[in-house]
């Protein structure tokens, strides 16, 4: 199941900022709940290897069987798997639209995709788990751009654009110009784990 709960009460639950900005710590570093303070026994191997699974997931918003899927491409991949793993995530549409300033997050990204309010090439696409393409066009239809939550997301675009994508706030629109690098990805992931688990399942 995808979360849909508190996303700062995940964030403390999981010791990682789900929203990349680190405010859900703003005024408490440890868990939620009455004991969420108290000192954490050690966590086992696969302990910390279902950790990283599900910081990486919850981050994206992706279910289990999206998130094995996307996986699975990843084996196929000549590269590095967690690395290529991580670039498949960056390229779903949902985060996209996200990291072009379209929306604040990603779940109200995957609302936008979902209700019909976003382009791709020239073409609605209402799959947030859409993987995009290099050089794919992603924008707004001219009838949408009036929307208000679209437009104070815009204002903010500085807080989460990023060099692998370009975007032209006049035009509502934006380019997924190149793959990520390893450095502009959550740097807080050891994705090595994840293979690590998945490797236990196969």
């Amino acid at each position: 199941m995808r979360y849909t709960g508190s996303t700062w009460k995940k964030s403390r639950h999981l010791g990682f900022s789900i929203l990349e900005t680190e405010k859900e710590f703003s005024k408490r570093r440890y868990g939620p709940g009455q004991h969420g303070n108290d000192r954490k026994k050690k966590a086992s191997e696969y302990g910390k290897q279902l950790l990283e699974k599900q910081k990486l997931r919850t981050m994206y918003g992706v279910n289990e069987r999206q998130f094995r899927r996307l996986f699975m491409l990843a084996l196929k991949s000549k590269e590095v798997t967690g690395f290529a793993f991580m670039k498949l995530l960056e390229s779903r549409l949902d985060n996209l639209v996200y990291r072009m300033g379209f929306a604040r997050t990603r779940r109200a990204a995957r609302q936008l995709v979902n209700h019909g309010h976003v382009l791709v090439n020239g073409k609605k696409v209402s799959i947030p788990s859409y993987l995009c393409q290099i050089n794919d066009v992603i924008s707004i239809p001219e009838k949408d751009q009036s929307m208000k939550v679209i437009k104070d997301s815009l204002d903010t675009v500085s807080n989460k654009s990023c060099d692998y994508v370009s975007v032209d706030k006049e035009k509502f629109s934006g380019i997924f110009v190149r793959e990520p690098n390893r450095n502009e990805l959550p740097k807080d992931i050891t994705e090595s784990q994840i293979v690590e688990y998945y490797n236990r399942k196969l």
